[in-house]
């Protein structure tokens, strides 16, 4: 009797034996084939040649700033008010235009520096635009203020040159009358 448990153990044993080896090959299968995996070569580019770069260049027409603008961009150009202009707070922003880049102008406030040029709007107020900064320059008949889009924040308002000033004035005398009031007779 002690025989065949002995058997019956020694049975046992060997299919689990196997079994452990079985996982054991296979565990042992998975780091290779990750290796090879890895053992890939990264793909790189190759470059272009000089001499076709060179080509591409020369036949390649070069765009200056100035005539990426519209003629109306152009002409809104024309009507910014440049200079150093005080504003609400005690800020004061300073507009110069570009003397390289017709239609192109600096404006800045404090630390703040934008390259901006106008953009066409359908209420007839003035705007610049710095896109790759998101700021807004838009000046108005009688005030300007300069904004941040990406932080949704003023950064100078009510900034006043003398002109605007004048039209400040005129309208506090005569004021425009309010849509919604009816005419006068």
């Amino acid at each position: 009797m002690k025989l065949p448990a002995l058997a019956f153990v020694a049975a046992a044993l060997g299919l689990s034996v196997g079994a452990v080896q079985a996982q054991t090959a296979s565990v042992a299968k998975k780091p290779v084939a990750t290796q090879k995996a890895h053992a890939k070569k990264a793909v790189t580019k190759k470059g272009v040649p000089a001499k076709t770069a060179k080509a591409v260049e020369a036949n390649t027409p070069v765009e200056s700033l100035s005539q990426r603008l519209t003629d109306g961009e152009l002409a809104i150009a024309k009507t910014i008010q440049t200079g150093t202009i005080p504003c609400e707070l005690g800020a004061h922003v300073t507009v110069t235009a570009d003397e390289k880049n017709p239609g192109f102008f600096y404006v800045s406030s404090g630390k703040q520096r934008y390259y901006m040029h106008p953009v066409e709007s359908r209420t007839g107020a003035v705007r610049m635009e710095d896109n790759r900064a998101g700021a807004l320059w838009l000046q108005l008949g009688n005030k300007s203020m300069l904004m941040n889009q990406k932080l949704g924040q003023r950064v100078a308002d009510a900034c006043t040159t003398p002109a605007q000033r004048a039209v400040a004035a005129q309208l506090e005398t005569h004021p425009q009358p309010a849509l919604f009031d009816a005419p006068k007779p």
